[in-house]
């Protein structure tokens, strides 16, 4: 199957930071492809060579003729003032598309993206419904291909579902920078991992994220084997020239420039095998009190807002529990309470005695943006204390992938993967009780996470863990509590039983908010039938002239929407979806009645 994207042999540098070299990757129809690899690898930086905003170094790439691109960046930028209808329609217009099919395509993608007033200005958004924005924006044009650089950031559970949602059911292919697991399980058919350690640059393989991983050890293992055949020959090699041939003949000439070139091959694969790895390991101070933090009748609000209410919790060694709910629904106020960062309104939090916290705040705050990252590694500068040992700050700051001319820069100029892994090493040096973690993959890449999970669960005290990262949670935490943002919460043993809960919630409110409109009453005890009053009986006769004047006005306003002139002014489109929403509903609650009146009239 032909590309629509084919990149060749791409090599790309910044200043001596080599990126990636001869790297070769195409994406063809039927592609939904998922990018890895630690940070600084070039991931962002090979989407925009593919998206045309970037050129390579070296090599070609190719696209199809007259191919029609959505580029969603990682840091999206919209314009000052703008309403996010009006950041949809400038995205559809660049794209190339008609004004008139562009105000009809931007109400389909509004709906589908969960944006319910389009007026709305796009500068109060929140991170993550910037993030919708950005993709409804992509989404709109209507692309041959899409290209998507981190989308899963700042989206809560619900838009992380969402984004899985929308990408499974594309009709086109894409090709995405991600760090989230369980995305790259639930929605990709290839995964491609850019690292220097793969001789060109690159592992692809077909199939989930699961079957990368196993196709990727697999991989490592023969590579670790050729490298062990590979040193062999170079010893033996080594102890022929150590006894001093002499390139007397052709013969001897050849084996000494052979046994060079062996040299320089393996110190080349031992060089690429050779991975820098974050070291993480929480220090537990071995308390054996059973009962660490007890929660009794607790409640939060903040104005009329109810968060928390009632809530009963206790935190015992060895327990790991997962926070789970919707942006907003009060994740990080529990953090706070338990770590008596915020008073309860009501009930207690009670600590034992002497009770070590280690909190790592989601908003970074124990990091000052000015202090250099030597100071911030260590109060000294020049050692740290870490399990009984001294450890010189240069040591202390390689095992978490910095190099010792970072040591002097303040942590402002850090990128975020690096000030998120700053602020674990500062925690690691306090023996704590109890581990309390808002959100700490925030601009993580997968290989770090992947060591903060051991670490998280090799944690002796007891753990209390808010994440995104769905695979995270389901690897690290054996029970979960659910908050709902209204006050409601519940315990589960796994997360797929939050998951069910809150789908019943949702199905149960949206009954009754469809027995509050349609009037229907059969969830209520039946009684014997009655004939209509004559009252209803009234209402009854006028039903069909009714229901007739319903649907003309729906009709009216469904012809509105398709009008030309109202068509080019989003403001008067906007008026008429929603009398068109409105008058709908009317035809339902007539439709709704009559069927009431009509079974008891028989």
């Amino acid at each position: 199957m032909a590309a629509l994207i084919y990149g060749q042999k791409l090599s790309k540098a910044f200043g001596v930071k080599q990126l990636f070299h001869d790297l070769t990757l195409g994406v063809s129809e039927q592609d939904r492809i998922g990018i890895i690899g630690p940070n600084g690898s070039g991931k962002s930086t090979l989407l925009k060579i593919f998206a045309d905003f970037e050129q390579p170094d070296d090599g070609t790439i190719t696209r199809r003729q007259h191919l029609r691109m959505a580029y969603v960046p990682q840091q999206p930028e919209f314009t000052p003032g703008s309403t996010i209808i009006e950041e949809m329609e400038h995205s559809a217009i660049d794209s190339g598309m008609e004004s008139t099919e562009t105000v009809v395509r931007v109400q389909e993608i509004l709906g589908k993206t969960g944006f319910e007033d389009g007026d709305q200005p796009v500068a109060p958004l929140s991170g993550g419904w910037r993030k919708r924005l950005a993709i409804a924006c992509g989404f709109v044009q209507d692309p041959d291909i899409m290209l998507l650089d981190e989308p899963t950031n700042h989206l809560d559970l619900e838009g992380l579902q969402w984004l899985e949602h929308m990408m499974s059911q594309a009709p086109w292919p894409w090709i995405m920078v991600s760090h989230d697991r369980w995305f790259l399980q639930h929605a990709t058919n290839k995964i491609a991992e850019i690292n220097t350690r793969y001789v060109d640059g690159l592992l692809l393989v077909t199939g989930t994220y699961d079957q990368f991983l196993r196709q990727r050890e697999e991989h490592h293992h023969t590579q670790n084997q050729q490298a062990q055949a590979l040193a062999g020959k170079v010893r033996r090699e080594e102890e022929w020239l150590r006894r001093g041939p002499k390139a007397r003949n052709t013969k001897a000439k050849y084996r000494i420039d052979s046994a060079h070139a062996l040299q320089a091959e393996f110190a080349e694969t031992a060089t690429r095998l050779r991975q820098e790895e974050t070291t993480i390991d929480f220090v537990a101070s071995g308390r054996r009190t059973k009962q660490l933090i007890e929660v009794t009748d607790v409640s939060k609000s903040f104005g009329p807002c109810r968060l928390i209410h009632n809530l009963e919790l206790l935190l015992s060694p060895g327990m790991a529990m997962g926070v789970v709910g919707h942006n907003g629904s009060g994740k990080s106020t529990l953090l706070k309470l338990l770590a008596k960062e915020l008073a309860p309104d009501h009930g207690t939090v009670r600590h034992a005695e002497n009770l070590k916290i280690v909190y790592f705040d989601q908003n970074r705050a124990q990091l000052d943006p000015e202090k250099t990252l030597r100071r911030t590694l260590s109060d000294t500068g020049q050692s740290v204390e870490y399990r009984g040992n001294t450890i010189h700050i240069t040591g202390w700051a390689k095992r978490f992938r910095f190099q010792p001319e970072q040591l002097d820069l303040p942590t402002r100029l850090l990128s975020g993967g690096e000030q998120a892994r700053a602020v674990i090493a500062r925690l690691m040096l306090q023996p704590a009780d109890v581990l309390i973690v808002d959100e700490p993959t925030n601009d993580l890449d997968i290989p770090t996470r992947e060591t903060l999970e051991e670490s998280l669960l090799e944690f002796s005290g007891a753990l209390v863990l808010v994440t995104h990262d769905r695979f995270m949670l389901t690897k690290v935490c054996t029970q979960f509590i659910g908050l709902d943002g209204h006050g409601a919460y519940g315990l589960f043993a796994e997360y797929e039983q939050w998951e069910s809960w809150l789908r019943k919630k949702k199905a149960k409110k949206q009954k009754n908010k469809t027995l509050a409109i349609t009037g229907d009453e059969t969830s209520t005890p039946k009684v014997k039938a009655k004939k209509l009053s004559f009252k209803e009986q009234k209402e009854y006769d006028a039903m069909e002239s009714r229901i007739l004047k319903a649907e003309t006005s729906r009709d009216s306003w469904l012809a509105q929407t398709e009008d030309p002139d109202v068509a080019s002014n989003h403001v008067k489109l906007q008026e008429a979806y929603d009398k068109l929403k409105a008058a709908t509903q009317v035809v339902e609650q007539l439709y709704a009645r009559w069927a009431a009146l009509e079974a008891k009239k028989s």
